[in-house]
């Protein structure tokens, strides 16, 4: 495949749109609140965009079709895996605006001292270093592959990084927010643009049925991922995603906790919705292959199907909007994770243990000049050490999940310390990788019970630990559970790391009036329900929280039964 000069078009101006957009909001920035944070002061629709871009990758689709490619439509499980996880978002998100920090590493600072601040700040660094480079590696052989290996991979790479670095450098989140509304909907096109361009060649559904056998219409779980291992995927999903550094910023940014809510919500409802597009192209690939439609009878590679459909179903032009979309989804988050590194480099060790007092400009520096250093890091990794982009992902899942642990635990139970944080890390990692050894299987490898074990083990650590050992300090505690008590809107004030003060909380809402509103948090109150509630009854206290919960659900069990009514007509 060529690119054509329609292509070209389209990919510069994609370029030149993107760096407009993140360069033109970007001047406006002019103090660290608005570069790491954007003020708090996002709306819905770039909530909504934030989430989705940060959350969607460019090798989600090359995964997913040629999952569904091998075994049929069930195998759009693999990514919709988290599908039941989705609902819980509503509940998540005001926890990451109540908390009012900029970071979760001050999160977790907060929670049980400055040395778990230190262990979880080298765990994001990690992360985003990883993560970063998993995305540029992924989306680098996507592109090289649409164009039929003419481009170099590490070129691709160094191409999208100079790009997002430009806005990011300058505009901070505000930049990031706003390219990934704009990119946002090159992601959708991404996910849908081959299915009108198949449809007729494939004759439609009626005659996809006829040319593969009847097992790839089915919804039912495939081999590998039954019931049991959505159930533990979930639960995986549910705590590593309070760990996951970038999420304080992703979620939290919102102007209040409504908009944190349907911004983290429907902006990942949003992709399970796209799922259902790449399982389409996947499914089609199937046809076109059986019936040689185009010549080939077999893919070698079942991951060769996207690139499969792209290459025989694309016309000119079609193929640039294609490899912008591509870029698109690596780029919106690589954009956040520069912004985020740089936020928790400053905040969370530069301004705490090396350069106290300074003005708030010499932080946005150093903010600015710290992303970009991690970032050029994940670059690197990316060109000299990544192999299997797979395994780096699986990778920093396990690292979350895990870390989650004294998160979730420190943010749901008070009687939680930082022993009992350190010892779940250490319990969960330890009995992670020694079973893989044990089973001889790579150390990124993911298997349900292991994870469950380990879960468990880490779990046990942290309960057994904090019993046996002293008590977090009362102020800290209180001061802590008095923010995430506290609705944001009764405290509405800007927050820095030294404005705040970690052990006093001088403005907390009466439990009883957070009652009345139906604003109390279920995961805050977890296992307080009847004491959190204040006498209001527990439907009233958590009405905000149980009728989100209640319509994610609605929404998560419509998705599936309209597929399924699809997939039967």
């Amino acid at each position: 495949m060529q690119i054509a000069a329609a292509d070209w078009i389209v990919l510069i101006g994609y370029m030149i749109v993107i760096a407009a957009i993140g360069i033109i909001v970007g001047l406006k920035v002019r103090d660290t609140e608005h570069y790491f944070l954007g003020k708090r002061a996002f709306g819905p629709w770039l909530m909504i965009g934030q989430s989705f871009g940060i959350g969607t990758h460019a090798e989600m689709p090359v995964s997913l079709a040629g999952a569904v490619y091998s075994m049929g439509f069930s195998g759009i499980w693999f990514q919709w895996k988290n599908l039941f996880a989705t609902p819980f978002y509503w509940v998540f998100a005001p926890v990451f605006r109540r908390i009012r920090r900029t970071t979760v590493a001050e999160l977790t600072e907060d929670r049980y001292g400055p040395w778990m601040g230190a262990i979880y700040t080298v765990f994001a660094l990690c992360f985003f270093t990883i993560n970063t480079a998993g995305m540029l590696k992924g989306a680098g052989k996507v592109i090289n592959q649409a164009v039929g290996g003419d481009v170099g991979v590490n070129a691709i790479v160094i191409g999208m990084t100079v790009i997002f670095i430009l806005y990011s450098f300058i505009g901070g989140l505000v930049a990031s927010a706003w390219t990934d509304l704009f990119q946002g909907v090159l992601i959708i096109a991404l996910s849908f643009l081959l299915i009108p361009l198949g449809w007729g060649v494939v004759g439609g559904l009626s005659g996809m049925r006829e040319s593969v056998d009847p097992v790839y219409f089915s919804l039912a779980t495939p081999e590998g991922i039954s019931a049991w291992v959505i159930a533990v995927l979930t639960l995986n999903g549910l705590i590593g995603i309070m760990a996951q550094p970038h999420m304080l910023a992703a979620v939290g940014t919102g102007r209040d906790e409504r908009t944190c809510r349907i911004g983290f919500f429907y902006g990942n409802y949003v992709k399970r919705v796209c799922t259902v597009g790449w399982a389409l192209v996947g499914l089609m690939v199937a046809v076109l292959v059986a019936k040689g439609t185009f010549g080939v009878t077999e893919l070698v590679d079942p991951e060769d199907a996207f690139g499969f459909a792209c290459r025989h179903l694309l016309f000119p032009g079609a193929l640039g909007l294609l490899i912008a979309s591509v870029m698109a989804a690596n780029m919106s988050t690589c954009s956040a994770f520069m912004v985020d590194s740089g936020a928790l480099f400053t905040q969370g060790f530069y301004r705490q243990h090396f350069a106290r007092g300074r003005d708030d400009r010499h932080y946005l520096w150093v903010g600015r000049l710290s992303g970009f250093a991690i970032t050029m890091v994940g670059v690197l990794y990316a060109m000299f050490l990544i192999d299997r982009v797979l395994y780096s992902f699986l990778l920093t899942e396990t690292m979350a999940s895990y870390m989650g642990i004294s998160i979730m635990g420190g943010i749901v139970w008070s009687r939680a310390n930082r022993w009992g944080a350190l010892a779940s890390l250490v319990a969960a990692l330890t009995t992670n990788f020694s079973l893989y050894a044990w089973m001889g299987e790579r150390l990124d490898h993911w298997d349900p019970n292991v994870f469950l074990v380990s879960l468990l083990a880490g779990i046990g650590a942290l309960v057994a630990v904090s019993l046996l050992t002293s008590r977090e300090p009362l102020t800290r505690v209180n001061a802590f559970f008095g923010r995430l008590q506290t609705p944001s809107r009764a405290n509405p004030i800007s927050v820095t790391s030294e404005a705040l003060d970690r052990e006093h909380f001088t403005s907390p809402l009466p439990q009883s009036e957070a009652a009345l509103h139906g604003e109390q948090s279920l995961l805050v109150n977890l296992l307080q329900l009847r004491k959190g509630a204040a006498g209001s009854g527990i439907l009233r206290a958590y009405r905000v929280d149980l009728g989100g919960l209640a319509w994610g659900w609605f929404l998560a069990l419509l998705l599936v039964v309209l597929t399924g009514v699809f997939l039967a007509l």
